[in-house]
C-alpha cells in the first residue's frame, strides 16, 4: 500500500469519501462544500498545466494560456518530474476512458 507525508486519519477519511462519489455532479457538490472557489480553481488550473506540460508546452505558452505564474508552472513541472506519479495515474486513466 502507497504511503503518504500527507497521510494520517483526517486524510484517509477524506480519501474515502471521494471513492465514494460515483459521478461529475456529485464530485461538483462535495467539492463546493470543502474547498472555496479559489481554491477548486486553482487546483484546476494546476491540473490543466499539468495537460499542457505533457504536451510539451512553453511556460511562456502555458502562462499565457492559464493566467498561471511561471512558480505555479514550475511547481507543477517538478511534481511531473519528480512527484509522487499521482498527475501521470490521472492522466493514464482518463486515456484509458477515451
Amino acid at each position: 500500500m502507497y504511503t503518504s507525508k500527507l497521510q494520517n486519519p483526517e486524510a484517509d477519511q477524506l480519501m474515502e469519501a471521494i471513492l465514494t462519489l460515483e459521478n461529475m455532479e456529485e464530485a461538483y457538490r462535495f467539492f463546493e462544500d470543502i474547498c472555496t472557489v479559489s481554491e477548486l480553481r486553482s487546483i484546476a488550473q494546476r491540473f490543466d498545466v499539468a495537460k499542457m506540460l505533457r504536451e510539451g508546452m512553453t511556460y511562456t505558452a502555458i502562462a499565457e494560456k492559464t493566467g498561471a505564474s511561471t512558480a505555479t508552472i514550475s511547481r507543477v513541472n517538478r511534481a511531473l518530474q519528480f512527484g509522487c506519479e499521482g498527475y501521470k495515474l490521472v492522466f493514464e486513466k482518463l486515456e484509458a476512458k477515451k
